[in-house]
């Protein structure tokens, strides 16, 4: 099955990618969720509003993703939530209040499909979150979650 793919996809490729993918994956996958679109020749018009719409979005080079990477490294960024009495959170932290709390305590402006959490945060305290702001660049940032 050839698709046109609308959004990100790890391990497949990024928005305007054409690609060939199993029909079960396609189909009951990429389709449903809206990270893809089928191929046609009318769609093939459309990749270039995709690709422009990624690169307004996409860090542009190399020396500015890392310039960001320094930047993200010496912020600190406190996020308060609601938390019981053990430290233990009610729900859990998600990519859009980092990038939130980020933005809040002065930093750049991120896009929360880029934000990595290994595990999720479902505890007050300090924890490492990785940023991938560029394919050859990433940076590791720290974040305090406190009660609220």
């Amino acid at each position: 099955m050839k698709l046109i793919l609308t959004s990100e996809v790890t391990g497949l490729g990024t928005p305007g990618d054409i690609v060939e993918v199993k029909n079960g994956y396609g189909r009951n996958y990429l389709l449903p969720r809206g990270f893809a679109i089928l191929w046609t020749r009318g769609g093939e018009k459309q990749i270039a509003s995709i690709k422009k719409a990624r690169d307004a979005r996409e860090i542009r080079d190399l020396g500015t993703a890392q310039e960001v990477a320094g930047r993200l490294k010496s912020l600190k960024v406190t996020l308060k939530t609601k938390a019981g009495a053990s430290g233990r959170l009610f729900g859990s932290v998600t990519t859009g209040d980092i990038a939130e709390a980020v933005k809040a305590a002065g930093g750049p402006e991120l896009d929360r499909r880029r934000i990595e959490i290994p595990s999720g945060i479902k505890s007050l305290g300090s924890h490492r979150i990785n940023v991938k702001l560029h394919p050859e660049v990433s940076a590791a940032l720290d974040i305090e979650v406190v009660a609220a």
